[in-house]
């Protein structure tokens, strides 16, 4: 057996950070390999400290070697240096647990957590020693699967993978690794990938690319009382970018932000039992030794018990000095008492995202937040003692005008002068101090924003510019992600098969780790498309007409296209759109699915949380889903 493990350890001192690639973690499980019917080598396409920070990374590991027959590994992102030097040696992509290479794995999984990372994907594959193209592998070729937020428009992908799983995964990969399993055992360790695909496509929410595309409908757990979920998750040997215990503490959303993917795929909401939390949160406390624990969903302060949960947790933790965070409250009724309940242990920094300067844009995106209730918020926030805060904003929204992109400067200009006003009051030095985060406005699929096209480079750069020669106070600090990436996102969030050739000219042109600022290639990457023919801009900036087909249209994640198509024509009203746990249905069809119904109650508007975390790299925003399990 070759321990690849073994063949690194000599080289370590020649790499970055080489704690990146130690191992033998606290809790990491290691199975008997010939005890088990199938082996899953799980791919994480970017490097240990952000892989190890994501939950649904810990929550699929628990879901599939609870299960005595499965055994999963992990794999990440070697970093350039490592990767020249497994190159130089030899030495290929392996399973963390075993250090067994990765072609001796059944199947090789990998998240899409976002479309930066796709090139991450292929060179992960290559590593594998593993064909990159479904069609040219045979049958003693490692499956490989795939599944995570971007198939909700798998398409640019989908020819690198011989299975895709739609949804959630705690359930639905288990049960393919075992139909994996049982029809290798059949047939004496090999497959018959015809026979195997055909087995596969009856499982809810599994997508064959190379089958007929029809209908795919997400996998969908019912309720998450009785979900897999790690009660001694890994610790690693070195601080990652979510160095914390992580509770899920709800699922989905029905705020109904237009432009926002995850609302729209994560329904229906579903809540765990407060007593059931509490309990996971000892149990963490027990096998971690973490200080912090953070409260994850995508709007946590939505939870029908979080002010009695907050409560409890707090005073069963703070005598061992350990912080509770709340990354996504809501901004409308910021409840001081409640913001002040977390920082009995350590005083955090606070984030809300308001999205748009201008009511007209907010309403047009039904962020459901006025902006006397969001000075309210501010207000509130500094007689409670806060001095600075956090805001993000979007740019190149649909129907954005320059004076939406001055009224961004003028809230924030608002926000510190709410702020300072109570804070001098109080008797405080300094005053109110806000940091504008900009990002880009990407369309993505199974959105009701999913017709329409990206701002031009000149656009979104003009919008820029104005908005840093608005902004005049020296307590408002300013940083926008670059267009060029937000223009790449979108080309790819809303791409067909006709990118591949271009994803596969990128890798070979050396572009990886296209999220992270200083790797970006762009020269690359403008020579791959030029080579396929294609005009990147064209791409990104065009609309689709409402009645044409759609890359995605067969994937199906419970919201109907017709419910997109009408919240899309009410945005061009700036019309809103209530939330159905506390109006009427909105007819979305997700409650169809028959897997839970929209539950739970907090307040409306934007979130507040903790900054620490998230503020570490604005770029983590796009490329970690810690409030979702896919894979």
């Amino acid at each position: 057996m070759i321990n690849c493990l073994e063949l690194v350890k000599p080289y370590l001192q020649e790499v970055e950070k080489p704690q990146r690639y130690l191992g033998e973690e606290l809790h990491q499980v290691k199975k008997d390999w010939e005890s088990v019917q199938c082996r899953f080598l799980f791919g994480f396409p970017d490097v240990y400290e952000v892989g190890m920070s994501c939950l649904g990374l810990s929550v699929l590991y628990e879901a599939v070697n609870r299960r005595p027959g499965l055994l999963m590994e992990r794999a990440f992102s070697p970093w350039r240096d490592m990767e020249a030097l497994m190159n130089r040696e030899g030495i290929p992509l392996y399973g963390w647990e075993s250090g067994r290479p990765a072609g001796d794995f059944d199947c090789i999984g990998f998240t899409l957590q976002h479309e930066m990372s796709y090139t991450n994907v292929l060179q992960m594959l290559k590593l594998s020693g593993v064909p990159l193209l479904a069609a040219e592998r045979g049958g003693d070729t490692p499956l490989i699967i795939g599944g995570g937020p971007c198939l909700a428009n798998a398409e640019p992908m989908a020819l690198f993978f011989d299975a895709l799983v739609l949804g959630e995964g705690e359930e639905a990969l288990p049960d393919l690794l075992e139909i994996v399993g049982a029809h290798k055992a059949k047939r004496q360790g090999r497959m018959d990938r015809a026979a195997l695909f055909a087995e596969l496509a009856a499982l809810p929410g599994v997508y064959i690319p190379s089958g007929e595309r029809g209908s795919v409908r997400k996998a969908c757990l019912p309720d998450l009382e009785d979900a897999p979920f790690p009660l001694e998750p890994i610790v690693p040997y070195m601080e990652i970018i979510h160095d914390r215990m992580m509770l899920e503490i709800l699922r989905g959303c029905t705020r109904g932000c237009r432009f926002c993917q995850a609302g729209m795929i994560y329904r229906p909401v579903r809540e765990r039992h407060k007593d059931t939390l509490l309990a996971q949160a000892g149990m963490l406390r027990d096998t971690t030794g973490h200080r912090e624990i953070s409260l994850t969903s995508l709007s946590s302060s939505d939870h029908t018990c979080i002010k009695e949960l907050i409560e409890e947790l707090t005073a069963k933790f703070s005598v061992d000095r350990i912080s509770v965070s709340l990354p996504s409250l809501r901004a409308n009724h910021f409840s001081v008492d409640l913001a002040r309940e977390i920082q009995k242990v350590r005083k955090t920094g606070l984030t809300f995202a308001p999205e748009a300067g201008s009511q007209r844009l907010r309403d047009a995106i039904n962020k459901g937040l006025d902006e006397e209730a969001f000075l309210s918020t501010v207000e509130k926030a500094a007689a409670a003692g806060w001095q600075q805060m956090k805001l993000y904003f979007m740019i190149g929204l649909p129907g954005e005008t320059l004076e939406d992109v001055d009224a961004i400067a003028e809230l924030c200009e608002k926000a510190v002068l709410a702020g300072s006003r109570v804070l001098k009051e109080q008797g405080v030095n300094g005053g109110m101090r806000v940091s504008c985060a900009v990002s880009n406005f990407v369309p993505k699929a199974q959105t009701p924003f999913q017709w329409t096209g990206q701002a031009s480079q000149d656009e979104l750069r003009e919008k820029h510019n104005r908005l840093r020669q608005r902004i005049k106070n020296r307590r408002i600090s300013l940083s926008y992600h670059d267009a060029f990436t937000s223009m790449l996102e979108a080309i790819f969030a809303r791409g067909g098969r006709e990118l591949t050739p271009v994803l596969l000219a990128a890798l070979e042109k050396g572009c990886r780790f296209d999220s992270w600022t200083e790797e970006l290639r762009k020269d690359s990457w403008k020579e791959a498309f030029a080579e396929a023919g294609m005009d990147m801009e064209a791409l990104a900036t065009a609309d689709f007409a409402l009645d044409a087909p759609l890359p995605w249209d067969h994937l199906d994640y419970g919201v109907t296209k017709a419910f997109l198509r009408q919240e899309y024509e009410k945005s061009l009203r700036a019309e809103t759109t209530g939330d159905c746990r506390y109006t009427t249905c909105a007819g979305c069809g997700v409650c169809d699915m028959g897997s839970g119904s929209n539950v739970g109650s907090g307040s409306s508007g934007s979130s507040v949380g903790d900054s620490s975390g998230d503020a570490k790299d604005a770029g983590l925003r796009n490329r970690l889903s810690g409030e979702a399990v896919d894979f």
